[in-house]
């Protein structure tokens, strides 16, 4: 039953319920109920039929109601995550894709100067933030279905897509029981998978990576591990390599825990959260 129907059906039951009652009343009751009985009837038997049906409406109308705002809140975000894909395309990744250009040319001009090293790692830089954002785009456009809202769609559907995206080869164990996280914590978190993802791939070298969550409501807990050479040195103090640095400070943000266990064939980066 519609939202609308549900509306006509309050407002018409009660007006039938008592001229229903009052045709019943003075065609068939009038010589055994008397008058005065009958006026104390009508508001009882209205009551009864608001307590028993309308009661039943009501409820349903909330619900609708509710499933209306939140279809409409549903459509206003995917259209805010349309229109910041728009942007990052329109903007920062066609920047990129000149910045590309004017580095090849650079890198041309340059041919034989000495400053091929340099040109090279800026080329580099220039292609691993490119590839950065359009997963990013790609990210914010995704929607499993049609019929899908952006907040339905699970933290697990996403991290699929995103390993596909980084690293293909990955294998991924899910067990999160009953754990749900608001739209804010799913842009954080998958944030901070995607810095593990991409430390695998760019910089560990690793034959096997692997993402695994498990836990409850209460306890639970998100890692990327790989097989690679390991971080020497503290990880979060290496010179350029601010990823990790602000991948614990999202963490810290939201209330969750950061661990880094790096050592030569073993790398685990763990997210989490527990209470005591």
């Amino acid at each position: 039953m519609s939202y609308k129907q549900i509306k006509w059906m309050i407002l018409l039951i009660p007006t039938f319920t008592v001229g229903l009652w009052e045709y019943i009343r003075h065609q068939f009751l009038m010589p055994y109920l008397s008058m005065d009985a009958g006026n104390w009837l009508t508001p009882v038997i209205v009551y009864l039929v608001s307590v028993t049906l309308l009661s039943r409406l009501f409820h349903m109308l909330e619900g609708a109601r509710a499933a209306l705002e939140q279809e409409r809140a549903a459509k206003a975000t995917l259209e805010a995550r349309d229109q910041l894909a728009r942007e990052l395309h329109d903007g920062i990744s066609q920047s990129l894709f000149l910045l590309s250009v004017k580095t090849d040319k650079t890198s041309r001009s340059l041919a034989g100067t000495g400053h091929e090293s340099e040109i090279q790692d800026i080329q580099k830089t220039v292609h691993e933030v490119n590839t950065y954002v359009r997963q990013a785009i790609a990210q914010l456009r995704f929607v499993p279905s049609s019929t899908a809202a952006p907040e339905s769609i699970s933290l697990h559907a996403q991290v699929e897509f995103l390993v596909k995206e980084t690293v293909p080869d990955a294998q991924i164990h899910w067990d999160l029981s009953g754990v749900s996280f608001s739209a804010k914590e799913q842009v954080e978190l998958l944030a901070c998978i995607r810095e593990g993802l991409l430390n695998a791939r760019k910089h560990a070298q690793a034959t096997h990576v692997q993402v695994q969550a498990m836990g409850n409501p209460i306890n639970w807990s998100i890692y990327i591990q790989d097989n690679g050479i390991g971080i020497s040195g503290d990880p979060l103090h290496l010179k350029d390599r601010y990823g990790l640095r602000i991948t614990k400070e999202r963490a810290a943000e939201m209330g969750w825990s950061f661990t880094l266990d790096s050592r030569p064939t073993y790398t685990r980066l763990t997210i989490g959260k527990e209470h005591a």
